[in-house]
């Protein structure tokens, strides 16, 4: 209620606030007053074929109850926000309330993860008090895109393997989550035309040993070098600095077949990762980044179409 943009619609919602408890105030005191009079008859009208009701009056208690639930109202009112931008005699709000429960889990909390942060990621990954607390932040903050299993899906990577665009160092992986990653390949559809993104496409497909055409491949090869070396480097194998994937294993984040490649080189690809630091804390994306280090060790490498 405070953050009315302006006088007009802090009395249009007290104004109609009012309005509403005076209707029921009105409706119950007509029907208070104008009881009816004489002997109990059906009323004339009829619905649903035959169904008809008596003109009895509302018994007292339901009509008390009526009144106790239009004091309730106006006692809520006074206590608590609602009435425009009152806010309330016990000034309560759920920012404030949110903020008392932060604080508290902070105070409850606040000794683990200090414990935590002072210790090296590798020795974090490896203590199970830790790692199954890292887990539950991870399937509350991360499972949506990496999977509850961390395998990832089509444009979102698998935690679990050994491949990694950023680098997989422990403290890569906790830059990764507290500051996020924006990724994007531009789209060379224009640049390159129908043929030579086809030239290339199978070019790609070569570096990997996959299935490709060798004419498309070899003309691919000077495009390649022409228009993709700066960002995946003169042998494919990618630049981690930037986020540029390696071509050269079997490992891909939308798929290896020639059709979706053709449509990653034509219409390029934008990935965003969000950062946890703000919303987190960096004691809690201490763990987080413990719990991934833990899912990728001792890990064989993934089947081409993993990823």
């Amino acid at each position: 209620m405070a953050d009315f943009v302006s006088g007009f619609w802090n009395a249009y919602v007290m104004v109609l606030v009012f309005l509403s408890i005076g209707f029921v105030v009105f409706v119950l005191v007509s029907n208070t007053t104008k009881r009816p009079t004489g002997p109990v008859t059906l009323q004339d009208h009829v619905w649903d074929e035959t169904l008809q009701e008596y003109n009895n009056p509302l018994p007292r208690w339901w009509m008390y109850m009526f009144w106790l639930t239009i004091v309730f109202s106006i006692g809520y009112l006074v206590l608590f926000p609602g009435f425009g931008d009152n806010q309330g005699k016990l000034g309560w709000s759920a920012a404030g309330q949110w903020e008392a429960e932060q604080k508290a889990a902070a105070e409850k909390y606040g000794p683990i993860f200090a414990k935590y942060r002072g210790m090296d990621l590798n020795a974090v990954a490896a203590d199970k008090e830790a790692n199954a607390m890292g887990q539950r932040l991870f399937l509350t903050y991360c499972a949506q895109c990496h999977g509850a299993d961390a395998k990832g899906a089509k444009g979102f990577p698998n935690l679990t393997d050994n491949d990694w665009l950023y680098g997989g160092e422990p403290e890569t992986i906790q830059t990764t989550i507290l500051g996020g990653r924006q990724g994007m390949m531009p789209p060379f559809g224009p640049a390159l035309g129908a043929d030579g993104v086809k030239d290339v496409a199978n070019y790609v497909r070569s570096l990997s040993g996959l299935a490709h055409d060798s004419l498309r491949a070899q003309r691919g090869k000077e495009i390649f070098a022409q228009n993709c070396v700066a960002c995946h480097g003169p042998e494919g194998k990618g630049t981690p600095a930037i986020g540029a994937p390696n071509l050269t294993d079997k490992t891909w984040l939308y798929g290896s077949a020639e059709a979706t490649i053709i449509e990653t080189v034509t219409k390029g690809r934008t990935n965003r990762m969000p950062n946890f630091k703000e919303f987190l804390g960096e004691d809690k994306v201490h763990l987080l980044a413990a719990y991934v280090v833990s899912l990728s060790k001792n890990t064989a490498a993934p089947a081409e179409e993993k990823k």
